[in-house]
């Protein structure tokens, strides 16, 4: 896609409201909040972004993402694939699952599958610590949970300062690749990892 300088901005969406926003949503991510509290912040927040920003993909194709470390790596994924997040705690193993599935959680009364994308991406494994948290994504009628070994915040993405990939990443990786920043954050597509049959916990009876 180009971008036409001499464009008009978008109408019904500013940088003002977008960095108010982003501003928001890293409070609510660093705070102590309630599940209630939080789900209902990236909620509303993800609805109102999701309606104002199609008008211009975030007025400049900017990508707001949720940073988080995978083997000491930056990640991210689009917020709009985003739910919520929430600690990892009460996990129940699952048999007879490959062994990126790392079992279920009880997100209030609702069972949900955690993903270990270092498991299924072939990256260095690490144990469990107090920073690890669950990122809640969701599309469709599809939910699941991916572990992330710390959740960095939300951010700003420019769309042009990415780029598709790096020789170094190859196989599954690249995949589920959508682009990769000059700061080496790698994004990645929600919508390819949630409608993949392989990530589909309960696809086969």
């Amino acid at each position: 896609m180009k971008n036409t300088p001499s464009a008009a901005p978008a109408k019904g969406i500013g940088w003002d409201e977008i960095h108010r926003r982003l501003e928001a949503a890293r409070q609510a991510l660093n705070r102590e909040i309630t599940p209630e509290e939080q789900r209902r912040i990236l909620k509303a927040r993800a609805a109102a972004l999701a309606r104002d920003s199609r008008q211009g993909e975030t007025a400049e194709g900017h990508l707001e993402v949720l940073e988080f470390l995978l083997a000491h790596e930056r990640y991210g994924i689009e917020m709009s694939w985003v739910r919520e997040t929430c600690p990892l705690k009460d996990l129940t193993p699952l048999p007879c699952t490959p062994a990126f599935v790392l079992g279920l959680i009880n997100v209030r009364s609702e069972i949900v599958s955690v993903i270990d994308l270092k498991k299924f991406f072939d990256l260095p494994e690490s144990g469990l610590t107090d920073l690890n948290k669950v990122i809640i994504v969701h599309g469709g009628d599809m939910t699941f949970g991916i572990l992330a070994d710390e959740i960095l915040g939300v951010r700003l993405v420019p769309g042009d300062a990415t780029q598709p990939a790096l020789p170094t990443l190859t196989g599954i990786r690249e995949e589920y690749l959508k682009g990769i920043t000059t700061e080496r954050t790698i994004i990645l597509d929600g919508e390819r990892i949630l409608t993949d049959r392989r990530l589909i916990v309960n696809d086969q009876e």
